[in-house]
């Protein structure tokens, strides 16, 4: 039996916190300097920035149970429901080919890949299983994907190499987006958000709706933090252990990579919720809320908004490149004007996000 209860604004605080960390992440004030935890890692490794999409993920598959559990326990109409998901993917889907072909347009070197693009396949193929599977199968087809993709991935050869290789462009999920991936790919031989590694990346959205079935229970609250810290840990350390054999890896997002990130994105939710929906303490989590009541609009605004503040040239330096560097003659750190200038983003994207949670508008795609 699901337990219908009040929103988790613990979900929305983590959703909008995630959001201002690609932020973040996505518009340092200068790329020549980055901390080292603020890149993502080159090949195999986990920095902070490496867990910022899958956590996102995992929030997309905590928001479908929630969203859905009453439609499916009710058991409502499922054309209209079916109708609803395709709609919200394919817009979903647009607007990241939208922000792909900003400022130029050209369609000639046109990307099919990408973040959003990726959020939009996640969420239809787990709202999906979510109307049509219970929570022990969706277990199940996310246990049997992860195998699948590390059992393909180590035993099956690159066919144009000849050999079983994980390195960068040369292995297996490089070759499938050579031969069936179209347009721009966006490390040229080979894209992060390409075709064979959009499957794990699903069960990144399956290990939250198994998250978000357990919010849903009829356990007290008390319990519910235990389970979500408790799994998350074993979770992450399960994957520690699988990267022995199969690396944890964003790029490829290997089935370690899936494990040890859903493991800290469940141990994140569960802080929160002891924090923001048990405690009340919501004061210090208000600008995560607000960022989170529209979270996908925010990272629009971002992209749009960069075309000034990433561009906009000041004595022949793009405005970013120019603050970094008056910083820096002053005596800051780069590396410290960079994440500086990087904040600052995140603050003029918060204006319209505040203006919007003020006004109670709620934009969704």
């Amino acid at each position: 039996m699901i337990q219908q209860q009040k929103r988790l604004i613990s979900l929305d605080a983590l959703r909008g916190f995630t959001m201002a960390a690609m932020i973040v992440a996505n518009f340092p004030g200068s790329e020549d300097f980055v901390y080292f935890t603020l890149r993502h890692t080159r090949w195999n490794g986990l920095s902070f920035t490496d867990l910022i999409a899958p956590v996102f993920l995992f929030v997309v598959g905590v928001s479908i149970a929630l969203a859905y559990s009453r439609a499916v326990e009710q058991q409502w109409p499922k054309g209209g429901l079916y109708r609803k998901i395709m709609i919200r993917s394919l817009k979903i889907f647009a607007v990241g080919m939208f922000l792909n072909l900003m400022p130029d347009f050209d369609v000639s070197t046109i990307r099919w890949t990408g973040t959003l693009h990726r959020i939009a396949i996640v969420f239809l193929v787990c709202a999906t299983l979510f109307l049509n599977t219970s929570w022990k199968q969706q277990a199940w087809i996310g246990i049997v994907t992860l195998v699948a993709y590390w059992l393909a991935m180590t035993l099956i050869p690159t066919p144009d190499v000849g050999a079983i290789v994980l390195e960068p462009g040369q292995n297996l999920a490089a070759w499938l987006d050579r031969k069936y991936l179209p347009g721009r790919m966006w490390q040229g031989s080979w894209d992060p958000e390409g075709i064979l590694s959009t499957f794990p990346s699903i069960v990144t959205g399956i290990t939250g709706m198994l998250a978000g079935r357990l919010m849903l229970s009829t356990f007290n609250q008390l319990e519910k933090v235990a389970y979500l810290m408790t799994i998350g840990l074993f979770t992450a350390i399960a994957g520690y252990f699988w990267g022995l054999a199969f690396p944890v890896n964003e790029n490829l997002w290997t089935s370690s990579f899936v494990l040890v990130t859903s493991g800290f994105a469940s141990m994140m939710l569960g802080a929160m919720y002891f924090l923001v929906d048990i405690l009340g303490y919501n004061r210090g989590t208000k600008p995560g809320i607000i960022f989170g009541a529209n979270a996908i609009t925010v990272y629009v605004l971002a992209d749009v908004f960069a075309l000034f503040f990433y561009r906009f040239p000041v004595t022949g330096l793009p405005l970013n490149e120019y603050v970094v560097h008056r910083l820096s003659q002053m005596g800051i750190q780069p590396e410290l004007a960079s994440l500086l200038y990087a904040l600052f983003f995140v603050g003029v994207n918060f204006i319209p996000a505040y203006w919007l949670y003020r006004k109670r508008i709620f934009i969704k795609l």
